[in-house]
Protein backbone atom coordinates (compact mmCIF):
# COMPACT_ATOMS: atom_id res chain seq x y z
CA UNK A 1 0.00 0.00 0.00
CA UNK A 2 2.98 2.52 0.99
CA UNK A 3 4.47 1.63 -2.50
CA UNK A 4 0.93 2.30 -4.14
CA UNK A 5 1.02 6.02 -2.61
CA UNK A 6 4.15 6.60 -3.28
CA UNK A 7 3.74 6.30 -7.25
CA UNK A 8 0.54 8.03 -6.66
CA UNK A 9 2.59 11.17 -5.48
CA UNK A 10 4.96 11.10 -7.79
CA UNK A 11 2.66 10.77 -11.31
CA UNK A 12 0.91 14.06 -9.43
CA UNK A 13 4.40 15.75 -9.08
CA UNK A 14 4.96 15.10 -12.79
CA UNK A 15 1.37 15.85 -13.72
CA UNK A 16 1.80 19.37 -12.18
CA UNK A 17 5.38 20.25 -11.90
CA UNK A 18 7.55 21.86 -9.78
CA UNK A 19 4.45 24.11 -8.51
CA UNK A 20 4.77 21.83 -5.82
CA UNK A 21 7.68 22.71 -4.48
CA UNK A 22 8.22 26.36 -5.13
CA UNK A 23 6.60 29.46 -5.03
CA UNK A 24 6.56 32.30 -7.53
CA UNK A 25 6.40 36.01 -6.62
CA UNK A 26 3.85 37.30 -8.94
CA UNK A 27 3.01 40.88 -9.95
CA UNK A 28 0.66 42.10 -12.15
CA UNK A 29 1.77 44.77 -14.94
CA UNK A 30 -0.14 46.63 -16.60
CA UNK A 31 1.73 48.96 -20.14
CA UNK A 32 1.28 52.57 -19.30
CA UNK A 33 4.44 53.81 -21.06
CA UNK A 34 3.03 53.14 -24.57
CA UNK A 35 0.09 54.65 -26.45
CA UNK A 36 -2.42 51.14 -26.66
CA UNK A 37 -3.51 50.03 -29.87
CA UNK A 38 -7.46 50.50 -28.68
CA UNK A 39 -9.15 53.57 -26.94
CA UNK A 40 -8.57 54.33 -23.29
CA UNK A 41 -12.67 53.92 -22.78
CA UNK A 42 -12.46 50.81 -24.38
CA UNK A 43 -9.50 49.59 -22.25
CA UNK A 44 -10.73 50.79 -18.78
CA UNK A 45 -14.57 48.71 -20.05
CA UNK A 46 -12.39 45.76 -20.97
CA UNK A 47 -10.20 45.83 -17.95
CA UNK A 48 -13.17 45.87 -16.09
CA UNK A 49 -15.07 42.88 -17.81
CA UNK A 50 -11.44 41.07 -17.65
CA UNK A 51 -11.50 41.57 -13.58
CA UNK A 52 -14.97 39.93 -13.45
CA UNK A 53 -13.45 37.25 -15.12
CA UNK A 54 -10.71 36.55 -12.71
CA UNK A 55 -13.10 37.11 -10.18
CA UNK A 56 -15.23 34.20 -11.52
CA UNK A 57 -12.35 31.98 -11.39
CA UNK A 58 -11.24 32.92 -7.84
CA UNK A 59 -14.82 32.01 -7.03
CA UNK A 60 -14.67 28.17 -8.30
CA UNK A 61 -11.96 27.95 -6.30
CA UNK A 62 -13.90 29.06 -3.25
CA UNK A 63 -16.37 26.63 -4.41
CA UNK A 64 -19.66 28.56 -3.41
CA UNK A 65 -22.01 28.19 -6.32
CA UNK A 66 -24.18 31.46 -5.36
CA UNK A 67 -20.79 33.36 -5.12
CA UNK A 68 -20.39 31.96 -8.11
CA UNK A 69 -23.06 32.45 -9.69
CA UNK A 70 -22.95 36.09 -8.65
CA UNK A 71 -20.00 36.43 -10.52
CA UNK A 72 -21.41 34.84 -13.45
CA UNK A 73 -24.15 37.60 -13.25
CA UNK A 74 -21.28 40.63 -13.22
CA UNK A 75 -19.52 38.91 -15.87
CA UNK A 76 -22.32 39.21 -18.37
CA UNK A 77 -23.43 42.26 -17.13
CA UNK A 78 -19.46 44.05 -18.18
CA UNK A 79 -19.60 42.23 -21.34
CA UNK A 80 -22.61 44.08 -22.26
CA UNK A 81 -20.99 47.32 -21.67
CA UNK A 82 -17.81 46.73 -23.19
CA UNK A 83 -18.07 49.42 -26.23
CA UNK A 84 -16.77 47.37 -29.01
CA UNK A 85 -17.26 50.44 -31.65
CA UNK A 86 -14.35 52.17 -30.13
CA UNK A 87 -12.25 49.18 -31.75
CA UNK A 88 -10.42 50.32 -35.11
CA UNK A 89 -11.69 47.44 -37.62
CA UNK A 90 -14.77 46.44 -38.45
CA UNK A 91 -13.97 43.11 -38.59
CA UNK A 92 -12.59 43.64 -35.59
CA UNK A 93 -15.76 44.44 -34.01
CA UNK A 94 -17.82 42.61 -35.79
CA UNK A 95 -15.70 38.67 -34.66
CA UNK A 96 -15.35 40.32 -30.91
CA UNK A 97 -18.91 40.77 -31.12
CA UNK A 98 -19.95 37.38 -32.15
CA UNK A 99 -17.50 36.16 -29.01
CA UNK A 100 -19.06 38.33 -27.01
CA UNK A 101 -22.52 36.74 -27.69
CA UNK A 102 -20.83 33.09 -27.37
CA UNK A 103 -19.29 33.97 -23.79
CA UNK A 104 -23.32 35.44 -22.82
CA UNK A 105 -24.62 32.44 -23.91
CA UNK A 106 -22.00 30.15 -22.03
CA UNK A 107 -22.94 32.15 -18.65
CA UNK A 108 -26.79 31.57 -19.50
CA UNK A 109 -25.48 27.85 -19.60
CA UNK A 110 -23.23 28.37 -16.57
CA UNK A 111 -25.94 29.59 -14.38
CA UNK A 112 -28.32 27.17 -14.99
CA UNK A 113 -26.59 24.35 -13.68
CA UNK A 114 -27.14 23.15 -10.22
CA UNK A 115 -23.49 21.00 -9.77
CA UNK A 116 -20.35 22.63 -9.36
CA UNK A 117 -18.54 20.20 -11.97
CA UNK A 118 -21.17 20.99 -14.48
CA UNK A 119 -20.73 24.74 -13.72
CA UNK A 120 -16.48 24.23 -14.38
CA UNK A 121 -17.43 22.44 -17.68
CA UNK A 122 -18.64 25.96 -19.19
CA UNK A 123 -16.09 27.66 -17.26
CA UNK A 124 -13.80 25.91 -19.25
CA UNK A 125 -15.59 26.87 -22.32
CA UNK A 126 -16.15 30.53 -21.41
CA UNK A 127 -12.18 30.45 -20.52
CA UNK A 128 -11.52 29.34 -24.13
CA UNK A 129 -13.89 32.20 -25.85
CA UNK A 130 -12.47 34.47 -23.48
CA UNK A 131 -9.32 33.94 -25.12
CA UNK A 132 -9.92 34.07 -28.36
CA UNK A 133 -11.19 37.63 -27.61
CA UNK A 134 -8.70 39.04 -25.76
CA UNK A 135 -6.55 37.67 -28.79
CA UNK A 136 -8.79 38.95 -31.52
CA UNK A 137 -9.10 43.00 -29.58
CA UNK A 138 -5.14 42.65 -28.62
CA UNK A 139 -5.49 43.80 -25.44
CA UNK A 140 -2.70 45.70 -24.35
CA UNK A 141 -2.50 47.01 -21.03
CA UNK A 142 -2.23 44.07 -18.77
CA UNK A 143 -0.58 40.49 -18.75
CA UNK A 144 -2.74 37.61 -19.08
CA UNK A 145 -1.77 34.09 -18.16
CA UNK A 146 -3.27 31.02 -20.07
CA UNK A 147 -2.95 28.16 -17.35
CA UNK A 148 -3.27 24.18 -17.66
CA UNK A 149 -3.76 21.63 -15.76
CA UNK A 150 -3.68 18.14 -16.97
CA UNK A 151 -5.03 16.51 -14.25
CA UNK A 152 -8.95 18.43 -14.50
CA UNK A 153 -11.89 17.59 -16.33
CA UNK A 154 -11.01 13.78 -15.24
CA UNK A 155 -7.50 13.95 -16.47
CA UNK A 156 -8.11 15.18 -20.15
CA UNK A 157 -6.82 18.56 -19.11
CA UNK A 158 -8.31 22.24 -19.14
CA UNK A 159 -7.19 25.90 -19.56
CA UNK A 160 -7.65 29.24 -17.50
CA UNK A 161 -7.11 32.71 -17.50
CA UNK A 162 -5.37 34.74 -14.59
CA UNK A 163 -3.56 37.90 -14.05
CA UNK A 164 -1.06 36.51 -11.96
CA UNK A 165 1.62 33.70 -13.00
CA UNK A 166 0.08 32.39 -9.61
CA UNK A 167 -1.19 28.42 -10.55
CA UNK A 168 -4.55 28.64 -8.53
CA UNK A 169 -6.39 25.93 -9.80
CA UNK A 170 -10.36 26.40 -10.18
CA UNK A 171 -10.87 22.69 -11.33
CA UNK A 172 -9.41 20.59 -8.82
CA UNK A 173 -8.72 22.98 -5.64
CA UNK A 174 -9.25 21.14 -2.62
CA UNK A 175 -7.02 18.30 -3.85
CA UNK A 176 -4.60 19.65 -5.70
CA UNK A 177 -4.92 23.89 -5.76
CA UNK A 178 -0.91 24.29 -7.34
CA UNK A 179 -1.71 21.72 -9.87
CA UNK A 180 -0.99 23.66 -13.62
CA UNK A 181 1.19 25.04 -15.57
CA UNK A 182 1.43 28.61 -17.18
CA UNK A 183 0.77 27.30 -20.75
CA UNK A 184 1.31 30.86 -22.66
CA UNK A 185 1.28 34.55 -21.98
CA UNK A 186 -0.57 37.19 -23.46
CA UNK A 187 1.43 39.96 -23.61
CA UNK A 188 0.31 42.34 -26.72
CA UNK A 189 2.20 45.56 -25.02
CA UNK A 190 5.26 44.32 -25.54
CA UNK A 191 5.52 44.81 -29.69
Amino acid sequence: MKNFGLGLLLVLFAACGENLLKEEKVSIVYNTTRESANSDVFNSQFSLFLNSCFNLKDEFIKEQISAIDAAADSVAKLSKAIPLKELKADSTQKTAQILIESIQAELIGLKGETDIEEKRKAFQMLGEQLLVLIQTVQYDRQIIYNQYCPMAMDNNGATWLSNTAEIQNPYLPKTMLECGEVKDTLNYFVK
